[in-house]
């Protein structure tokens, strides 16, 4: 029996890189489900397991270890199956562009409210400013200004020339980081200007659509030299929201939970109801009406099927 740590997802087989430093291919015991989570696979990139490597040479994982947390996304089909993007996270770091492609902000929301909901703090880099004009400019100031009054870090970067990557450096050093983002927003590329040697292979952004094409299909780990690792997710066009109850769904915008407190009624969805402290405060612009919007999206997701709509 060996510990190890679950480094790549292959979709037939996983990478474990044992406590001795060795990087096994390991299967799964065909009997071995996780107890409560439905998802398209019961092993995630991040875990720390245990293997058994038999006398012919295979291995197989035989146990996951407690997560100390893990983040989901909905499967790209609309089952109720779920995909769990990676475990025992530390931070996530969201990478966003302004133009080609746009992130929305349903999508930047969709994703900090999951980040909140698994309790994993979230960062946002804001990549390929060279390119930007300037209402590109302005609207990265914009969106720079609304998320940190809001709690969350923005960097900006430049993947292709270099500009920002070093701070990006410092906050990754130690820490197992989840990097995540649409498809087209240059994840893989700055990686690459993290790790160079890596090189990951780069999509390009179809002009058609204007939208990325997929290069990553599992999630990966990458070591630092200076200690941690960033996990490398597939770029994603839509982000769907797990199993929210509605009236919880507050709890994941942290500036809308906070005046919920004045809220008349306890149960209050911040839609209709008399007395709704939230109502007023988007009325008065102390609440953004696209993180209101973005609020609206997630309590709508149980019409099922919605999220896929570009988000």
């Amino acid at each position: 029996m060996e510990h190890g740590l679950v480094i790549k997802n292959t979709g037939s087989w996983y990478l474990v890189k044992t406590n001795k430093g060795e990087e096994v291919k390991c299967k799964i015991k065909g009997n071995f489900r996780l107890k409560g989570i439905r998802s398209t696979s019961p092993v995630t990139v991040g875990d720390r397991v245990k293997i058994e490597i038999n006398k012919e040479g295979t291995a197989f994982i035989t146990e996951i270890e407690p997560r100390e947390n893990y983040i989901i996304r909905k499967s790209s089909n609309l089952s109720k199956e779920s995909h769990i993007l990676a475990a025992n996270i530390d931070q996530a770091l969201l990478i966003i562009t302004v133009s080609n492609p746009v992130t929305h902000t349903i999508f930047i929301d969709r994703f900090l409210a999951t980040a909140e909901a698994y309790r994993i703090p979230a960062k946002i880099v804001i990549n390929k400013t060279d390119n930007y004009n300037e209402d590109d400019t302005k609207y990265t100031d914009t969106l720079i200004n609304l998320y940190t009054t809001i709690g969350y870090d923005c960097y900006k970067v430049s993947a292709l020339t270099g500009k920002g990557i070093n701070e990006i450096k410092k906050i990754l050093k130690g820490k197992i980081t989840l990097f995540s983002g649409n498809s087209g927003v240059g994840k893989s590329t700055l990686i690459n200007a993290i790790l160079p040697g890596l090189n990951l292979k780069t999509g390009t952004v179809s002009v058609s659509h204007h939208k990325g094409m997929h290069t990553t299909t599992f999630s990966e780990m990458f070591p630092l030299p200076e200690g941690g690792y960033i996990i490398d997710t597939p770029g994603v066009k839509g982000f769907g929201t797990i199993d929210f109850e509605t009236e919880e769904v507050a709890h994941f915008f942290p500036e809308i939970f906070k005046i919920s407190h004045d809220c008349r009624f306890n149960n209050c969805t911040h839609r209709h109801e008399p007395g709704c402290a939230v109502l007023a405060a988007v009325k008065q612009h102390l609440i953004s009406e696209s993180r209101y919007a973005s609020y609206l999206s997630i309590i709508d997701d149980s019409t099922e099927g919605k999220y896929r709509e570009g988000y």
